[in-house]
């Protein structure tokens, strides 16, 4: 069976704007599964916040690997270990 992307659904959460810091995307993205696992959602209503959950997992992963990135370069280029010997 081959796999849909969540972009592609119609309806889907993609549709929403991704927030504009890591921080507020990582508060909604609690928020989201605190309603999962509540267990209270309809079933319409669950599979959209799975969805949006899932963009706002790869939002903010993305965000935490440019910050990496960043971090790798300075460590690479500027940043030399400090040896006390």
């Amino acid at each position: 069976m081959p796999k849909v992307k969540t972009s592609e659904a119609p309806g889907s959460a993609q549709a929403e704007p991704l927030p504009a810091t890591y921080e507020a995307g990582l508060a909604e993205l609690e928020t989201l599964v605190l309603k999962l696992e509540s267990g209270q959602l309809p079933l319409d209503q669950l599979l959209s916040a799975y969805q949006r959950g899932a963009a706002l997992l790869g939002f903010c992963r993305d965000r935490l690997q440019a910050v990496d990135d960043q971090i790798q370069v300075l460590d690479g280029t500027s940043l030399k270990p400090w040896n006390n010997a």
